[in-house]
């Protein structure tokens, strides 16, 4: 649905970017969709495995929820500001028995879980060093999780996505620096494209229980994502609306003021401006959505670069 065409820097952090519609890829996507919702051995709704008691038992400890502006993939191989203060995020929190994230790169008709043992590294860009495209994240899967994330969501059906998926750039090039050794099991739940902001946030709240069996909830994207209006020649910084929704972001997210944030329409231009598709900021509704009432969210990696992105991430706890 994206293409993503490299372009030279003067900075490490974006050795990239023009990123435009792109027919040929929307209509992969659009196959995939159709895949998805027509396979018959690829996905399934609800088969019986083992209970999440015999493979994740409650812990004492409620994981954190983490919210990460992804930026650039080439964040993956890079050592920056930006990627030290993924590793930083969880550098003190337990290891997590499992991380689901929710990628701003996966976007389907209906709800899917990535559901097979072994998911492959989805290298959904082009014209990267190859260095990226040989880039692994070998992280296993698990099919037990999967089916107890289809039986913990009551509002829709969530399907159980054998082997149609995988990992997307969305997840590995931030779990690749936040936990290298890729021993973790990884799954991923998919973006309903054609639902609002309001029904993600309350499907987000279906997934709490997990936190309490050791489950690092994990939303992939960017809050202010409109690339169509990159300034290559800004290296750093934003443009003055970019700024200004950023800080509203911000302040709604620090007083636990959601519902603006479900309806970011309602935010005025700046907000239109920022969220030109939802695709990036979706994921940003399901960790709020997970927030506790007695839980504080604390930003971390709060930049503007390029004029029209935002790297601003949030750490619940």
């Amino acid at each position: 649905m994206i293409c993503i065409f490299p372009t030279a820097l003067p900075y490490p952090f974006f050795t990239f970017v023009v990123i435009l519609y792109h027919h040929g890829l929307f209509m992969q996507r659009n196959k995939f969709i159709k895949t998805m919702l027509a396979a018959t051995g690829a996905v399934t709704i609800g088969t019986s495995l083992k209970t999440l008691s015999e493979v994740l038992p409650e812990q004492d400890v409620t994981m954190p929820v983490l919210f990460v502006g992804h930026g650039s993939p080439m964040n993956a191989l890079e050592d920056n500001e930006f990627t030290k203060g993924w590793k930083e995020a969880v550098s003190k929190i337990p290891k997590p028995s499992a991380i689901l994230c929710v990628s701003a790169h996966w976007l389907t008709n209906g709800t899917f879980v990535t559901a097979m043992k072994q998911p492959k590294t989805i290298h959904d860009f082009g014209g990267f060093p190859q260095a990226l495209f040989d880039a692994q994240y070998p992280a296993p899967g698990s099919p037990e999780v999967a089916q107890e994330v289809s039986e913990l969501v009551k509002s829709t059906p969530v399907g159980l996505d054998h082997d149609e998926w995988g990992l997307d750039h969305g997840t590995w090039s931030i779990l690749k620096q936040m936990y290298p050794d890729a021993d973790i099991p990884v799954l991923q739940l998919s973006i309903d494209y054609y639902k609002p902001g309001a029904w993600h946030y309350e499907l987000g709240k279906e997934l709490a229980a997990l936190r309490k069996k050791g489950v690092l909830i994990v939303g992939s994207g960017n809050m202010v994502h409109n690339l169509r209006m990159i300034d290559f020649s800004k290296q750093e910084g934003g443009f003055d609306w970019a700024i200004e929704i950023n800080e509203t972001f911000k302040k709604l997210i620090l007083e636990g003021n959601h519902d603006p944030l479900k309806d970011y329409k309602s935010l005025g231009k700046s907000a239109e401006l920022a969220i030109p598709t939802p695709d990036h900021y979706y994921p940003l509704l399901y960790m709020l959505a997970l927030q506790g009432k007695k839980e504080e969210a604390r930003i971390f990696n709060d930049k503007p670069v390029m004029g029209s992105l935002t790297m601003t991430s949030v750490f619940i706890s």
